[in-house]
């Protein structure tokens, strides 16, 4: 399914940042630490899905070279706001849009798993490793197909910040499909309160297959259960990979 318009319009964009930054925070200290040789050569580091700018923020506090990017304006506006360090926050639409060269590529927060399907899922992963330079590396996160298997008839959650609501309706309508239904509130300038729906229909894949697809550009690369000390959710994985020097 391919949505109306970006994921993470204005609200929802806005309630992720001040309520889950969590993720990127935790695997953050593992990331850095792979692309500690990338930091030392003072390379390049793209970041897909950059959101926020949550994980960037820590990348360019670290004092990596950063060009960070996403499909969402929502999430790309505020980035400009978090991250004012990168070097460059750009819109950059998977797997349609050019990759530009980098000497590392990093996301979290799953973002190729919102592409319309696993055709599409395994062409901007070519994409990605085609982008990366010699000795390059690669760590994101992806959803396997354990991720829909191990939250089958998971119940409906809410959030609540002191500036913030949100209400989600999660199902499991096929094994590679796994779907949020949010609906968010946030206040208006006059004190009252506004609401929002996004449906967020998530592709999963079969990690297991990636090793081999990738191999075909010219990328090392392993699956794990995280990017080093932190633990990942149920399902989602870290794919690591790195281009022969």
């Amino acid at each position: 399914m391919q949505p109306s318009e970006p994921y993470y319009r204005d609200d929802l964009a806005l309630v992720h940042h001040r309520g889950f930054a969590f993720h990127a925070d935790a695997c953050a200290p593992d990331i850095l630490s792979l692309l500690e040789p990338i930091r030392r050569r003072n390379g390049l580091v793209l970041e897909i899905g950059c959101g926020s700018g949550l994980l960037t923020a820590h990348l360019v506090e670290a004092g990596h070279r950063v060009v960070a990017s996403d499909a969402s304006p929502s999430m790309l506006h505020l980035a400009r706001t978090v991250a004012t360090g990168a070097e460059e926050i750009r819109t950059l639409t998977l797997p349609d849009d050019p990759v530009p060269g980098a000497d590392a590529i990093v996301g979290v927060g799953h973002a190729l798993n919102y592409l319309p399907d696993v055709g599409s899922v395994e062409q901007a992963l070519l994409a990605l490793a085609r982008a990366l330079r010699p000795g390059g590396v690669l760590a994101i996160d992806l959803c396997d197909l354990d991720w829909g298997r191990t939250r089958q008839g998971e119940s409906n959650r809410g959030w609540v910040g002191e500036d913030w609501a949100l209400v989600t309706r999660f199902s499991t309508p096929s094994p590679d499909r796994y779907v949020r239904e949010m609906t968010t509130f946030v206040p208006n300038e006059d004190g009252s309160w506004r609401r929002d729906d996004e449906r967020h229909d998530n592709v999963l894949v079969d990690t297991a297959r990636l090793p081999g697809l990738l191999a075909t550009a010219g990328l090392e690369c392993e699956v794990r259960l995280s990017f080093g000390s932190e633990a990942l959710p149920p399902g989602l994985r870290a794919i690591i990979g790195q281009r022969p020097a």
